[in-house]
């Protein structure tokens, strides 16, 4: 299964802000720097779904295509 996510980074905690047409917006509180954000990101999204998490694209950007196995 696939979603699209946009990460908003730098923020006071780290949550789903909200879900619209099939797209999740999620609040990270680690920089965008050293990858930080992307593991903050898999991290919280593999507790959430309580699946395998694997960004299948946009790695530097803030609209990601990501996959649960």
């Amino acid at each position: 299964m696939e979603i699209k996510v946009k990460v908003k980074t730098r923020q006071p905690e780290t949550k789903i802000i909200k879900q619209e047409n099939n797209i999740y917006f999620i609040a990270l509180k680690s920089p965008p720097t050293k990858n930080k954000a992307n593991l903050e990101l898999i991290k919280f999204l593999k507790k959430h779904f309580k699946k395998q998490v694997l960004i299948k694209s946009g790695f530097k950007r803030k609209e990601k295509i990501i996959t649960l196995l």
